[in-house]
């Protein structure tokens, strides 16, 4: 349905786009994230043929946006980042306009607004003037404009933005409706919201794609571990050796001072069974696990480790696995320098080193 080859963008010297690829297929939500300056809004201002490309392809339904941009934009339906609308215009007014833009015949103008109000949810304001409307119900005129004539590609840069929570469910469920017409491409540089409408993501940053992947693979990468937050009456140094030493236990960190010989632990459990084994290790060295919960892994915390790798990685599991090297390295560093301060502890007086003539 959409296809990108090795699209680049340059202003000037700067690329804003370096060489991109992916795709989007018939009935795929599709999240684009990344963050403020990563090239979102540039990649989709290329798709939509709003500005052109330096190099690269971009095809849409097969028509390529610069050789055939006519008919490659009649599939297309766009909402940048700053809704599209006449604010001296009336909503209704407003998108029979936009339909007559959109070529939609006279005869079936009427019937395509009718269903983009109903759908949006514009019938109570349809007579009001765009400007005095709330930036939420200006969001949602932009975004019904898009929706007219039913075209199977749907562009969204930053939908939500504006919207109260009641809005942002019914546009969540508005973009999980319309998946059944349209391939969409959602662009957002909030995770969680990607993870509740769409299929796949592609991370984008400084111009290149830092991961596309299906969000089943990388729900299941971050489910196969379980994290438990601790909180536990002992000395920080101690703890933290006593639970690395349970079978199971894959990593601790964000040791947190709560008060006086009290801190919190996050810790990374292969499964839920170590959790027993886990907590009767620090009661039979006399330490008081005060709380214990269970902290669910957000996908937040792959997303800042994705923007900042200064590599390209081909899925999010190679970036998963690479987190888990670093913290099997750190781990060993650990357990190196508690060696070294063992050996030093235990070193007898008469192996100091001898006085130099000059101390004598």
């Amino acid at each position: 349905m959409v296809e990108i080859q090795n699209l680049t963008k340059y202003y000037g010297n700067k690329a804003a786009l370096r060489g991109i690829s992916f795709t989007i297929k018939e009935n795929e939500v599709v999240g684009f994230l990344g963050p403020n300056g990563a090239g979102k809004s540039t990649t989709l201002n290329i798709m939509a043929g709003v500005i052109p490309s330096t190099s690269g392809t971009v095809k849409i339904n097969g028509y390529d946006i610069a050789q055939q941009p006519v008919k490659a934009k009649k599939c297309i339906g766009f909402l940048p980042e700053i809704p599209p609308v006449y604010p001296d215009m009336k909503v209704k007014e407003y998108l029979y306009f936009a339909a007559g833009l959109k070529g939609i015949p006279a005869a079936k103008r009427k019937g395509e607004v009718e269903r983009a109000m109903e759908r949006l949810k514009l019938k109570d304001v349809q007579k009001r003037l765009i400007r005095n409307l709330s930036k939420g119900y200006k969001q949602r005129v932009g975004f019904a404009q898009a929706i007219l004539g039913n075209p199977p590609v749907l562009i969204l840069d930053e939908p939500t933005v504006g919207l109260d929570p009641t809005q942002l469910m019914e546009v969540r469920n508005l973009i999980l409706d319309l998946k059944h017409n349209h391939a969409i491409i959602l662009s957002s540089h909030i995770l969680g919201e990607i993870s509740a409408v769409c299929d796949r993501i592609v991370i984008i940053n400084h111009g290149e794609i830092k991961a596309d992947d299906t969000i089943e693979r990388l729900e299941e990468q971050n489910q196969s571990g379980i994290m438990v937050r601790l909180k536990v009456q002992g000395s920080s140094r101690e703890v933290p050796r006593i639970i690395r030493q349970v079978e199971g236990v894959r990593k601790v960190e964000n040791v947190q001072f709560v008060s006086t010989g009290i801190y919190t632990y996050d810790v990374e459990l292969e499964n839920d069974l170590i959790r027993n084994a886990l907590l009767s290790a620090i009661l039979q060295h006399g330490m008081e696990v005060l709380e214990i919960s269970t902290e669910k892994q957000n996908l937040e915390q792959v997303f800042v480790k994705l923007v900042n790798q200064k590599t390209k990685h081909s899925s999010l599991e190679d970036l998963l696995q690479e987190m888990d090297d670093e913290t099997v390295q750190n781990e060993s560093s650990e357990l190196t320098e508690d060696s070294m301060h063992s050996a030093d502890s235990t070193e007898k007086p008469d192996q100091q080193p001898a006085k130099s003539e000059e101390e004598e």
